[in-house]
């Protein structure tokens, strides 16, 4: 046991050390290499620069609307018929223009970085000068979200597959057990991802019922029913946005602060919006169920984070930390059984009502490792799997398959990410029990078999309300490198620049050289410390 302890705290160091080197490293470069280097803080002089971060993140997003909006751009579904606009005509032919593919990368990624600088800046500044107005941060929230919501279903096709889920529950087909292909001719079926295509969901009863619903209101209509996914995705997002500063009262800290970390963040904003991910609505109600809890409400906490469990299943993490902590701290953990055997009865009654609804009963629990198949190096349990699988076939090893390397890999993964949970569980009336909350959800994502950037959301929006410390730059970091994650059209994106004429891509360097340096205001100034004032002698 003491050697262990000893090899925790050597970690310990060892991470503090790392952590801190990088975080230095950071600050230095934003000093010399960007126009913050040009300012000297001064006194806050208050909250009436607001409307700049708002219409420069709007002009952003409207950026990254634009490059979305191109026939041929590498960042969303290129298919007649799957937007309102943006999408090339059943008679089109010929070859895609290479000034067009460059311009829509220019657009999106200038509104990438441009996004991400303007968000770091707000988010320094409200960190520091406590007490942003709400409102104002509201009407900077839906202007950032507008080009969102008109824009085509950007960074991802999951979207065409609920849609087609929903349309298979309105059929009574049941997508615990059949595929999207399973639909046969229908448009629903050509926007789906072939990697899918065959593949039962592993979404819970209360999304199903919700899609399926959508797809009948709607009238069968494919685009119809994705626009409705897109609107639903809102809801839940400004959901998100009401319970954050309830959340953060709760735990005694600044609403405007968790509202700009949570709610305005780009990974938020970029896909659970434009991407149109059900991960919305689970972390909605999750969210909504953690405050409710935090406000002393705990059965209505239990009710939503059951409703968010029967969207998907991660969001149990968050039932057993509302029951565990339920009667308060310095509670005996036999004292606190009663209230776990109460969650326990909550969410049986949640996921069974929300299954009769549905219609398909519990098929889904047995399909939740079902995006296992994609093997993704985001995800280290993954990466480790296939370095070390490949290594072993590499030396002769090759009785070994890189699947059996696999399974090992991502089920220690798994077992870590399970263990750690537990300890945090156990520490949280020391650590802080949302805050453990949050980091758990975080590790789930990161030591699971896939890392897909909107599944940061669930632990990065409860963080915005609790971090502590070193957790800021984390949350920070995650939030900006998220979205640039896995970008699809990655391959042909390459392929496509390293054709296309070289001034061209001269040229676009250039301008995303210039977006990423460019002069945002004396507002950023805001974002820093004040200077120690001279001590005269």
């Amino acid at each position: 046991m003491r050697r262990l302890r000893a090899y925790a705290r050597s970690v310990r160091h060892g991470y503090e050390r790392a952590a801190s080197g990088l975080e230095a490293g950071v600050s230095m470069l934003e000093r010399r290499y960007t126009p913050l280097g040009r300012f000297t803080p001064g006194p806050f002089q208050g909250w009436g620069f607001l409307w700049q971060p708002a219409l420069l993140g709007l002009l952003a997003m409207s950026l990254i609307l634009a490059g979305g909006s191109f026939t041929n751009s590498p960042f969303k579904l290129d298919m007649t018929g799957t937007w309102l606009f943006g999408e090339p005509s059943p008679a089109q032919t010929g070859t895609p223009s290479e000034t067009k593919f460059l311009l829509a990368i220019v657009l999106t990624y200038g509104g990438l970085l441009l996004l991400m600088r303007v968000w770091l800046r707000l988010a320094e500044v409200v960190k520091l000068h406590p007490g942003a107005p709400l409102g104002s941060l509201w009407i900077a929230f839906a202007l950032w979200s507008i080009p969102m919501i008109v824009a085509p279903p950007m960074f991802s096709r999951d979207v065409f597959s609920y849609a087609a889920q929903g349309e298979m529950t309105s059929h009574h087909l049941s997508p615990y057990v059949l595929g999207p292909f399973s639909l046969g001719s229908s448009p629903y079926v050509n926007p789906v991802d072939p990697l899918w295509g065959n593949a039962p969901a592993p979404y819970g009863p209360l999304f199903l019922f919700l899609d399926g619903s959508i797809a009948r209101l709607t009238g069968h209509h494919q685009l119809a029913t994705v626009v409705g996914l897109r609107l639903l995705e809102v809801v839940a997002v400004a959901l998100i946005g009401v319970a954050l500063p309830w959340l953060a009262r709760g735990l005694r800290r600044d609403p405007g602060e968790a509202f700009v970390l949570g709610a305005m963040n780009p990974l938020v904003l970029l896909t659970l919006i434009g991407g149109a991910h059900n991960d919305a609505i689970m972390t909605a109600l999750l969210v909504a169920g953690i405050a409710a809890a935090v406000n002393r409400r705990p059965w209505w906490g239990l009710f939503l984070c059951a409703a968010a469990t029967a969207v998907k299943a991660p969001a149990a993490v968050g039932l057993a930390y509302v029951a565990w902590n339920w009667k308060g701290p310095g509670v005996a953990w036999r004292k606190r059984l009663g209230p776990v055997a109460a969650s326990a009865g909550v969410a049986a009654a949640v996921l069974g009502v929300s299954s009769l609804l549905a219609g398909f009963g519990f098929g889904w629990v047995k399909n939740l490792l079902s995006n296992g198949t994609v093997r993704s190096w985001a995800a280290p349990a993954t990466a480790v799997g296939m370095a070390l699988g490949n290594t072993l076939h590499a030396v002769g090893l090759t009785s070994i398959s890189v699947t059996t390397v696999l399974s090992g890999t991502r089920f220690l993964g798994l077992l870590v990410a399970g263990a750690l949970s537990l300890w945090l569980l156990w520490r949280g009336e020391e650590r802080g029990w949302v805050r453990s909350l949050g980091v758990s959800l975080i590790l789930v994502v990161e030591l699971g078999p896939v890392v897909q950037p909107w599944y940061l959301a669930w632990g990065l929006v409860l963080l915005a309300a609790s971090y502590r410390g070193r957790e800021h730059f984390w949350l920070l970091l995650l939030s900006i490198t998220g979205p640039f994650i896995g970008l699809p059209g990655g391959r042909g994106l390459l392929a496509g620049l390293i054709h296309s004429n070289p001034l061209l891509i001269a040229v676009a360097v250039a301008i995303l050289g210039g977006v990423l340096i460019a002069p945002m205001g004396r507002w950023t100034q805001w974002s820093w410390p004040e200077s120690p004032a001279p001590v005269s002698v």
